[in-house]
């Protein structure tokens, strides 16, 4: 007997899992209200990928004298800037409607869903009629949307969340962006090199990285002429005249500062979507932080599974959703699928670029764990040089007993693209031997990881060999 499942949200999450469900064999409902690709295609990752692009340019136009190229007299269009991005995602958008409607056993709903009960979803169609949907499993992957802080003042004209800046033509004079995690500080990072003057008001600098990272990544943004706040919480915000005031104060000592721009952003996170999915008259435990799952990400329902953005474990990432969509759809159809969530990569488009994946330094202290530790520095690698993008580097960590490679930290060139290779480690239980044995072609980035791991040896070639200590 074929099996019918509903998929709620067509987003990374949701169009992934009724993709792989129709491979299996399921007939699949999959019911969305806006746009196909979710937050991530159309208010997230893509578009903000693209205006990094756009930054990375900005940032070697201004550098092309070191190149030996003399370039006068550009500017940025941010109406051209819109339409490019616009035309990327309507590509992608395009692209996985195609795909979706190639699959005969895939039914694609516009409208916003309502569950009734466990096997029953009623929707409020586009064109304002209602239709009643029986199905044996529910999926429900409806993503996030950005968060206010409570912060006095936020509901003022000028005080934007991500969703409105990726709609804005006009590049602010002055930014102010409160919120120093991942979203707080891609836009901080693109939008000083498309031309505005950032001022960066940070309770932290990201969670659960590196500390080396949360050291370096202000002196960066501050050598790329961003004003740059650290340990501070923004307390209230006011107008002045046609401009916006930020009142913060410092976490640790009794001082305040005041900020002055055209436009503040609030990064300060996102929820779950959940409105209207009629959770509570189903029983279908949630909070602020998302929908309540067990282990294979089924709800307090029987037969009901939340992915993604929507489920309350934390991680909102589109690659994490996409495997979580995956998985419920594979063990719904009788498979014994894997998943690690320990293990997965973590990218921030700044510049320079952030990835990293496994465990931290902390981490691997605090649970007593012993390790050997090797960094290489870009500033020694062919390629990194001849890019121009010689700062930064590439931290590994490996149990001191096996030799077991147990975390990777990056901050530099290509950084979101040469994670993998530290994901591909960790996640298969791979040891120094594996990676070393592997010749890595030169000139490359990629050497930086090669070296980084004979470091842990003291076999690096380009890695100049410890100081032994005098004896007194």
């Amino acid at each position: 007997m074929t099996k019918n499942i509903a998929v709620i949200g067509a987003g990374p999450g949701g169009y992934v899992a009724a993709i792989r469900g129709a491979q299996l064999g399921a007939n699949i409902y999959l019911i969305e209200d806006r746009e196909v690709g979710g937050t991530c295609l159309n208010r997230g990752c893509i578009p903000t990928k693209t205006y990094f692009r756009n930054a990375e340019i900005m940032s070697t136009l201004r550098r092309s004298e070191e190149f030996g190229i003399t370039i006068d007299n550009y500017r940025l269009d941010g109406k051209a800037l819109q339409e490019r991005k616009k035309a990327v995602v309507g590509q992608l958008v395009g692209g996985i409607e195609k795909l979706i409607s190639s699959y005969k056993n895939i039914e694609f709903i516009p409208g916003r869903a309502s569950i009734k009960d466990k096997n029953t979803i009623i929707v409020d169609l586009k064109d304002g009629n209602n239709r009643e949907i029986t199905v044996d499993n529910m999926v429900i992957a409806t993503g996030s949307k950005p968060t206010m802080t409570e912060t006095k003042g936020v509901d003022l004209e000028g005080v934007i969340t991500s969703d409105d800046l990726l709609e804005m033509e006009e590049i602010p004079e002055t930014l102010i962006v409160v919120g120093g995690g991942v979203i707080g500080l891609e836009f901080a990072s693109i939008y000083q090199e498309l031309g505005s003057q950032v001022i960066l008001l940070a309770s932290r600098i990201l969670k659960n990285v590196d500390m080396e990272l949360t050291r370096r990544l202000p002196m960066f943004f501050k050598k790329q002429g961003m004003e740059t706040y650290v340990d501070i919480r923004a307390k209230e915000i006011t107008k002045e005249g046609d401009k916006l005031k930020v009142i913060a104060r410092y976490k640790n000592k009794d001082e305040e500062i005041e900020v002055v721009g055209d436009k503040v952003l609030i990064a300060s996170g996102r929820g779950p979507v959940v409105e209207g999915l009629n959770l509570d008259h189903i029983g279908i435990e949630h909070d602020q932080r998302g929908i309540k799952v067990n282990e294979d990400f089924e709800t307090t329902v029987e037969g009901i599974y939340a992915i993604g953005d929507v489920n309350d474990l934390g991680i909102q990432l589109a690659h994490v959703a996409s495997s979580q969509g995956i998985y419920v759809m594979e063990k719904l159809m009788g498979l014994t699928p894997d998943i690690n969530l320990d293990i997965y990569p973590n990218c921030v488009f700044t510049l320079p670029e952030v990835a990293y994946v496994g465990l931290t330094e902390g981490e691997l202290k605090e649970k007593g764990i012993d390790y050997i530790t090797s960094k290489f520095m870009f500033a020694a690698n062919g390629k990194a040089l001849s890019l121009g993008e010689g700062e930064g580097f590439i931290k590994v960590f490996a149990s001191k007993e096996d030799k077991k490679i147990l975390g990777v930290t990056i901050l530099g060139p290509h950084a979101n693209d040469l994670i993998h290779e530290g994901a591909l480690a960790i996640a298969n239980d791979m040891d120094i031997d594996s990676i070393t044995r592997t010749i890595h072609a030169h000139p490359t980035l990629s050497e930086a990881f090669m070296e980084a791991v004979h470091g842990l040896e003291d076999k690096a070639i380009h890695i100049a060999p410890p100081r032994k200590r005098r004896k007194k």
